[in-house]
This record gives C-alpha cells, structure tokens and sequence, in this order.
C-alpha cells in the first residue's frame, strides 16, 4: 500500500467504528522524509487528535503531523500490483530534449525508464525468476524515491503546477541510474541473479512510464 493508502484506511476505519466523525477524504497530503518515512497533516486537515489515526496507520504522531513508516517491500507490492500507480491529473509539461546528456534531467528520466523497459525484456530472455528483495542501500533509495511519488504527483495536480512531480521523477531516475550501474538485475558472465531486482526494474518502469504520461509525453522504450 502507498503511504497514503495506508493513512486512508485508517481514517476510514475511524469512521467506521465511531472513533471519529468526519467526511472520508479521497486523498491525503504526504511529505515523504526519507528512509521510508513519510508524515502527513491529515489529521490537522479532518480537525481530529492525531493519536487516533497514528495508532490505526501503526505510526506515531509528531507535532500535529501522523508519521509512519514503510519497508521496501510494502512499497514494490504497492507499485507492481497497480498499473496506475500515483496517477493524478497533472497539468502538462515537458523537460527540454537536447542534449541527451545526464546533465539534462529530462534525458536521465527519459533514460531511465527506457533502460527499466531492457532490464524486463532481458530477464525474460534469459529466464532470469524474481523473487523477494533483500534490499541494500542503493536498492532502498530507489524504494523510498518511488514510495514518495504518489504524494507528489497529488501536491502537482492540488497546485497546478507539475513542478513537484518532475523533480521527484527525477529523483527515481537518478535512483534508478544508480541501482542499474551498481547492482544490476541482469547477471554478467557467470554471477548469479540476485531476487527481487528484476521487479525493482519493473516498478521503477511503472512510475516513470506513469510520470511521463502524466505530463503528456509518451513513454520511449529507446533513446
């Protein structure tokens, strides 16, 4: 579940259960902190003790705000079980094409998401099996980068303004870079492929595909 899905539920259970009586809304604001952990002043918002919602999302209330925290796990579930995946409506907006150089943010998400699309075309080539992650530094950045997108993406379309979401796109896509160069999904020579990366690879294609489309620009699986 995203962090907002998780803070969601809570609020709506709450409800149910006649803990608190507010209007269930459709989406929450959340600030991702990092390391996956993320706040929201959704409680301030609705006018109810923080504490409530805290203890249903299994967080803690900091300063008015509710904070909780995911692992990587909770976040790629989240991402490879729905294909819409922190879609919001987002106004549109377009990084500049040239020069396709990593100094160029445009090219580095354009990129990432194209390498993402090979690393999936690859492992199935070679029969590459996913399995669960057991995730490392990098791989985690990558996890929280992508867990962080949702709430961004929302902040876009709240504020008109897509701002917000391309520079947390851009983040995934640095992540990304990292994670491909650094701890490869696809084995060279003789090692042996490490489980979960395949679907880290395939999460992370999820979000920039759904990134780009939200700021009306089509997916490139080659650059």
């Amino acid at each position: 579940m995203t962090p907002g899905d998780v803070l969601l539920r809570a609020v709506r259970d709450a409800v149910a259960e006649g803990e608190i009586d507010v209007a269930v809304p459709e989406s929450v604001v959340v600030f991702g902190r990092g390391r996956g952990v993320f706040e929201s002043p959704v409680a301030l918002r609705l006018g109810v003790e923080p504490e409530v919602i805290a203890r249903r999302a299994g967080g803690v209330a900091a300063s008015g705000f509710v904070r909780i925290v995911l692992t990587v796990g909770d976040v790629l579930e989240a991402v490879l079980r729905d294909p819409r995946y922190g879609v919001a409506r987002v106004p549109r907006a377009a990084w500049d094409e040239w020069p396709r150089t990593f100094d160029n943010p445009g090219f580095s998400v354009r990129y990432a998401y194209a390498r993402a699309c090979w690393v999936e075309r690859w492992a199935k080539d070679l029969g590459i099996r996913d399995g669960r992650l057991t995730a490392g530094e990098l791989e985690s950045e990558l996890a929280w980068a992508l867990a962080d997108v949702p709430g961004r993406a929302e902040q876009a379309e709240r504020e008109r303004d897509a701002g917000p979401l391309m520079f947390c796109l851009e983040k995934v896509a640095g992540a990304y870079h990292d994670v491909h160069e650094r701890c490869p999904a696809v084995p060279k020579g003789d090692e042996e492929p490490v489980p979960g990366r395949v679907g880290l690879a395939r999460a992370a294609k999820v979000v920039l595909g759904n990134g780009l489309n939200m700021i009306g620009e089509t997916p490139r699986e080659r650059i």
